[in-house]
C-alpha cells in the first residue's frame, strides 16, 4: 500500500491495516468494518445452518449436512457434560457462540492484503483517496466486538443469577461468600465484585489478545516480505489454525460455566 504517492515505511504499513473505517467521534465512534463483517458472518451461520435444517434428510446425509450435524453434536455433548442447570437457551446460544466467533476468527486466514486492497479499489471508483480507506477483516481483531459479546454472556449471568435466587440470594452470594461472618460482609463484597467483574473482562481480553498477536504477525509477514508474502503466510496460518478453533471452543466453555453458576441456587 502506499501513502500520498509514496510506499508506506512497515511501521506505516502496520498501522494501516490496524486502523479501522470509522464514522462518529469519540464514544460514539462506529467500527463500520467491524460491524459489517460480524453482520454478514452472523448471517452465513444462521442462513447455512438454516438450510441444513430445512433440507436434512433421515437417509444418508450430504457432507455439508454431516458437518453440521457434527457440530452440533459436539456443542450438545459439552452443554450436556458442564451446563446443570435447565434452560433450553443454553445449547443454542452455545452453538451461536461458538460457530460466530470460529467463523470471526477464520477470516484471519485470509492474507492480509487482498479484502483492504479491494476495499481500496473500490474507495477509488468511488471517489475517495485509495491511500485513505480502510478496512480490518478481523472482527475478533476489534477489543469492542470481544468484549460487546463478553458483556451479553454477563448481562445473561446477572439475569440468570436473580431470577433463579432472587435478588436477595444474589447479593448474599456477593456479601456472605466466602467468609459469612458480618464483621467481613465488606471484604467479602469487594472480593467477589471484583471476581465477578473478571469473568466478562477475561473473556473478552482473551480472544481479543490471541486473536490479535496472530493478525500482527500476519502484517508483520505481509509488511516484511511484500508480495512474496504467501508461502511465509501458509506456514503460519497451518500453526495458527490450531488457535482459531480452540480461542472459539474457549469462549463458548467459558460461558456454559459461567451460566451454570448463575443457575445454581444454593
Amino acid at each position: 500500500m502506499a501513502a500520498n504517492g509514496e510506499a508506506l515505511t512497515t511501521q506505516g504499513y502496520i498501522q494501516h491495516h490496524l486502523t479501522n473505517a470509522a464514522v462518529g467521534e469519540g464514544f460514539w465512534t462506529w467500527h463500520v468494518d467491524t460491524l459489517a463483517w460480524s453482520i454478514a458472518l452472523g448471517l452465513v451461520f444462521i442462513l447455512s445452518f438454516r438450510s441444513v435444517a430445512k433440507k436434512a434428510t433421515l437417509g444418508v446425509p450430504g457432507k455439508f449436512q454431516c458437518f453440521v450435524e457434527m457440530i452440533v453434536e459436539f456443542v450438545s455433548q459439552s452443554v450436556k457434560d458442564t451446563f446443570h442447570g435447565k434452560n433450553a437457551l443454553i445449547a443454542p446460544l452455545s452453538l451461536t457462540i461458538f460457530v460466530w466467533v470460529l467463523l470471526m476468527n477464520f477470516m484471519d486466514i485470509i492474507p492480509v492484503d487482498f479484502l483492504p486492497s479491494f476495499a481500496q479499489w473500490v474507495g477509488g471508483l468511488m471517489g475517495y483517496d485509495p491511500h485513505h480507506v480502510y478496512m480490518k477483516v478481523v472482527p475478533t481483531t476489534d477489543l469492542n466486538t470481544t468484549l460487546a459479546l463478553a458483556l451479553g454472556v454477563f448481562a445473561l449471568m446477572i439475569y440468570y443469577s436473580i431470577k433463579i435466587k432472587g435478588f436477595g440470594g444474589f447479593m448474599k452470594e456477593l456479601y456472605a461468600h466466602p467468609f459469612n461472618t458480618p464483621w467481613l460482609y465488606w471484604f467479602n463484597f469487594i472480593l467477589e465484585v471484583i471476581a465477578l467483574i473478571a469473568k466478562p473482562m477475561s473473556l473478552a481480553l482473551r480472544l481479543f489478545g490471541n486473536l490479535y498477536a496472530g493478525e500482527l504477525i500476519f502484517i508483520l509477514i505481509a509488511g516484511l516480505i511484500g508480495i512474496w508474502q504467501l508461502p511465509a503466510h501458509f506456514i503460519w496460518a497451518a500453526f495458527h489454525l490450531l488457535v482459531i478453533p480452540l480461542q472459539a471452543f474457549i469462549f463458548m466453555m467459558l460461558s456454559i460455566v459461567y451460566l451454570s453458576l448463575a443457575h445454581e441456587d444454593h
